[in-house]
Parts: C-alpha cells; sequence; structure tokens
C-alpha cells in the first residue's frame, strides 16, 4: 500500500470524482449535499495529502492538472467497484435503481446482445446503467471473480473446463454461413468445397488466435484454406468483404443483419461446422444477490424471445 494512501481520508477521493466529472465547485458541492465552503476545505486537505494542485481555476471552470488526468480513471473505476459491491446486499428495485451493470463484450458479442437488453431496460429500468468493457480473453474469469465485471459474452469449446464459481449458459445458438461480395469474380451461387478452397479468405480471431474455428474444422478432414487477412473484430468484417474477393465464413445472425448495410450475398457453408454457440458467463457468488438475480431474469427473458432454451452448467 502506498504510503499516501495510508494517509489520506479516502472520502475525499469522492471530492475529486465529482470535481473532476463537473469542473465547478458549485455542482460537485451539489452532488455531494455539502456546502460550497466545505467542498473548497475537502479540496485543500486533498491537495495537502497527494502535494499536488490537482484542479487549476480558469474563469469559471476547474481545470485538472496532468496528475488528476492521470488519477481520474482509476479512482472512477474504484469508486465504482465499491459502490456496486455495497448496493449488491441491499433491496434491489429496478424501477429507481442507478446501479449500473458491467459486461466484458466483443464487438459482435455486444451486438448481439445489447439492442435487445437496452430496450427491455428502458422501459423497466430507466436509471439502470450499462457498461461494456473490451472482452480480452474467451472468459474473464478473474474480473467475474473479483467483481470488476457482472457477466461475460463469449464462448468456449466443450473441451474447455470451467473453474469452480464460473457459471455459463447458452446465450445465442447459431449456424455459420459464407459470405462473398455480391460482385465477386466467380462466385455467383453457393460454392462446393472446391470453389471454397480455391478462394482467398478473412478470419475473425478476436482473441488473436492463429486460426479461427473453421480452420480447426478443415485441419479435422485434412483440409486447409488460404487465410490473407485476420481481424480482431465482426462489425468490419461485411464491409471488407463486399469491396473484396475475400471470402468470410461468420454467424449467420450477424451476416443476415449487416447485409442491409454491405453489399454481400450469403451462402450455405459447403461442410458441415458445428454451431456457434455465444454463452453468457457470471459468478456463483453473487448470484444470491438481488440485483444480480433480477439482470439474469432478464437475459433469460430475452433467450425466450430468441426461442432459445438456455441450459446452465456451473463450473467444477
Amino acid at each position: 500500500m502506498h504510503s499516501a494512501l495510508r494517509r489520506l481520508d479516502l472520502n475525499l477521493l469522492l471530492t475529486f470524482d465529482s470535481l473532476y466529472r463537473h469542473r465547478t465547485v458549485t455542482s460537485a458541492a451539489k452532488e455531494l449535499s455539502i456546502s460550497p465552503s466545505a467542498f473548497s476545505h475537502a479540496l485543500n486537505r486533498l491537495r495537502e495529502g497527494l502535494n499536488d494542485a490537482l484542479f487549476i481555476r480558469h474563469g469559471n471552470r476547474m481545470h485538472p492538472t496532468q496528475r488528476a488526468d492521470v488519477l481520474a480513471s482509476a479512482v472512477s473505476e474504484s469508486l465504482r467497484i465499491l459502490s456496486d459491491q455495497l448496493g449488491q446486499w441491499e433491496p434491489f428495485d429496478p424501477a429507481t435503481s442507478q446501479r449500473t451493470f458491467v459486461f466484458a463484450a466483443t464487438d459482435y458479442t455486444a451486438f448481439a446482445l445489447l439492442p435487445e437488453l437496452i430496450d427491455t431496460l428502458q422501459k423497466v429500468a430507466p436509471h439502470v446503467g450499462l457498461r461494456v468493457v473490451y472482452s480480452d480473453r474467451k472468459v474473464s474469469i478473474e474480473d467475474l471473480a473479483c467483481g470488476r465485471i457482472d457477466f461475460a459474452l463469449g464462448y468456449s469449446e466443450e473441451k474447455d473446463a470451467l473453474p469452480a464459481g464460473v457459471d455459463s449458459e447458452d446465450w445465442l445458438t447459431d449456424d455459420y454461413i459464407v459470405i462473398a461480395s455480391q460482385n465477386h469474380p466467380r462466385i455467383k451461387e453457393c460454392p462446393n468445397l472446391s470453389e471454397y478452397l480455391a478462394e482467398r479468405h478473412a478470419v475473425i480471431t478476436p482473441w488473436g488466435e492463429n486460426r479461427g474455428v473453421v480452420d480447426h474444422v478443415l485441419e479435422g478432414m485434412g483440409l486447409k484454406r488460404r487465410v490473407v487477412l485476420q481481424l480482431p473484430a465482426v462489425m468490419i468484417a461485411p464491409f471488407i468483404v463486399a469491396g473484396s474477393d475475400l471470402l468470410m465464413t461468420i454467424p449467420r445472425y450477424a451476416a443476415e443483419t449487416l447485409q442491409m448495410a454491405a453489399a454481400i450475398a450469403l451462402y450455405p457453408a459447403p461442410f458441415a461446422i458445428p454451431p456457434y454457440t455465444l454463452k453468457l458467463y457470471s459468478h456463483s457468488k453473487y448470484a444470491r444477490t438481488d440485483g444480480h438475480a433480477w439482470m439474469s431474469q432478464q437475459l433469460r427473458s430475452l433467450f425466450a424471445n430468441k426461442n432459445i432454451s438456455p441450459k446452465s452448467d456451473a463450473g467444477t
């Protein structure tokens, strides 16, 4: 623990966070329900504790110093985690709660979940917030366990064992299909396997994998395709395909939705590929809290809307 933290009244971090967001003492003081003079006194104590001006007045605005800019995100995130953890054990009323739920997701997994979830929340929980952070691995185990995130969206292979306490539910099961430019010079109808393998391909590898799921399937058949482009995100893929002669094999849900914006043609895959299953991960130690249980129920309701029967498999 840094010596400055032992000396610091942690309540002063609320002062810092409020002023950093509002940039005026009057507004920040109002948010904390204290007088401007009490707020100024707290700010002076914080400046002394950290040995930095932190905020410098220019006109009617308080502008952060370089050190304040560096501290801001860490202070904000720490306060959010503490607030959410304290709030988890209080009765949860969706109509009035201002809790923020944090999801770890890739661009595609967020795309599959958020439109319907936000539509639901604005009707039944208008003050509940969502925060999406990029998922830099298949399952954010450490982030789930310590409460930095509430849910993770991703997928894992059947052979992947989940650690104790991590639960998963199938969120969306989808087929893989092939997309090509509507103006592709050779692909004008459903390609056969030989035609598929003769073309160049793009692949999505969100976690920096060397190969995609399709490549593993082909390897099991003793075959290989020529991958010339690897991308970390699905959403840009159809637009690249539309302007090139590349083929891409992606989940149908993304392809059909993005076909409205990109000049792509959709074809069945010329060989069997196991369905894509998007999973929702959470940690069992938070499952008993009112807010977490409520959000889980909203997500299950969305399962029903997608005509999917979710199945749980707790990690062992």
